[in-house]
């Protein structure tokens, strides 16, 4: 029988995984939507090299996440190599503040930086097996979990943009260093060890790939978070260069979707069984439809605030209970079902550093809206033909 820790004992860890969560969301938070303009602005780099090192990272992070995957389900205890992960974070961000070559950067900082993003994913495979010996909800915590991270955007791209504006990125990439000390104190502080034991080799996770249900999720997933990823390496410079609107307008949209998302995660968790994930997927895929779609056609402020609402929707109920859709497809495989939802984030990466780059090049901003408003379009089709989730 499993033995179930005392209810100070419990409280005590779950407030620890909401804390690594939330100080991991405030650390990609503070990284990510600047990350273009410390390239254009501070490296001096075209827009085509921006999109390829967003591509070389996403690579990147999607081998080394992988090859830690299989490891970590081989292992009886994850907890070693979620630290190691962080202690990557740390390095990665002092590299970030204190180098100035892009070839290092793309090389050294990457593989830091991929390393590091391992710990997401890790951190819900320990927080579902946490919950299995709790005999708690997975879908629950983990959306809490997950709305901590979202949280964490709401403070983190306007405190971040504000940084670079009146400090500089220095400043702002040592402060990534000190969250990330921050999580990694945490998790050696009061993180659980959960032992396991190494599940049996079924069919799904033996070719996982031949489960049609798991690739169209995956490809549906992939579809999406490209549209993200896109929006996210756009919009900063679509606001400064293209609309020549101050460069804080975008850590506010970012941030007010941010807190848009955390109801929505919270809810979407709460009504995941009553509703079900696919009609919540649906609607995912649905809002960004139309949130792609009103970046195309309409231009004023108002209007952009006002979208986020939709954009809200959209990430808030694929991020709130995408990776326990991977998780429920995979059993018994925490660590490469969370991390194959992370893989299709990655992967999203590639194309979006790709696409992004290249579109906003020759075609500018405006292609780049519509090729996200035709591939979310896409991923509402592969969503329709899941039967179940």
């Amino acid at each position: 029988m499993k033995r179930l820790l005392p209810t100070f004992m419990r409280n005590k860890i779950e407030m620890s995984f909401m804390g690594v969560a939330f100080l991991t969301g405030l650390a990609v938070a503070f990284l990510v939507p600047v990350l273009s303009l410390f390239l254009s602005e501070e490296l001096k780099v075209r827009p085509l090299l921006v999109g390829s090192f967003f591509t070389v990272n996403a690579v990147m992070g999607i081998v080394v996440g992988q090859l830690l995957a299989k490891y970590s389900d081989n292992i009886s205890n994850r907890k070693p190599l979620i630290i190691i992960c962080g202690i990557a974070g740390i390095a990665g961000s002092l590299l970030y503040a204190y180098d100035r070559h892009f070839s290092v950067l793309v090389s050294l900082g990457i593989l830091l930086m991929s390393l590091c993003g391992t710990m997401t994913p890790q951190m819900y495979a320990l927080a579902r097996e946490y919950t299995d010996s709790q005999n708690k909800p997975a879908v629950t915590f983990t959306t809490v979990m997950r709305a901590q991270f979202s949280l964490a955007w709401v403070v983190g791209p306007p405190l971040a943009f504000f940084i670079a504006a009146h400090f500089d990125f220095m400043h702002l990439f040592s402060g990534v260093a000190v969250l990330y000390l921050g999580c990694v104190w945490l998790i050696i502080r009061y993180l659980p060890v959960i032992p396991r034991q190494k599940a049996p080799i079924t069919k799904e996770s033996d070719s996982i790939w031949q489960n049609q249900r798991l690739l169209l999720l995956f490809i549906s997933s992939f579809l999406l978070w490209t549209c993200n990823s896109m929006y996210l390496i756009s919009m900063p410079l679509y606001i400064s260069k293209s609309l020549h609107w101050p460069q804080g307008l975008a850590g506010w949209l970012m941030g007010l979707a941010a807190a848009l998302e955390i109801p929505v995660m919270l809810l979407a968790g709460r009504y995941s069984a009553r509703v079900g994930n696919r009609k919540l997927m649906l609607i995912s895929a649905t809002a960004a439809v139309g949130f792609y779609s009103i970046l195309l056609f309409f231009h004023q402020q108002q209007v952009l605030f006002l979208a986020q609402i939709l954009n809200a929707l959209f990430i808030g109920i694929l991020a709130g209970i995408g990776m326990t859709c991977f998780q429920d497809l995979l059993p018994g495989y925490a660590g490469q079902a969370s991390t194959l939802f992370s893989n299709s984030i990655r992967c999203g990466g590639i194309v979006a550093g790709m696409l992004a780059g290249a579109i906003a090049e020759w075609f500018q901003f405006q292609g780049v809206f519509m090729t996200s408003a035709v591939l979310s379009l896409c991923a509402l089709c592969a969503l329709w033909r899941i039967s179940s989730l």
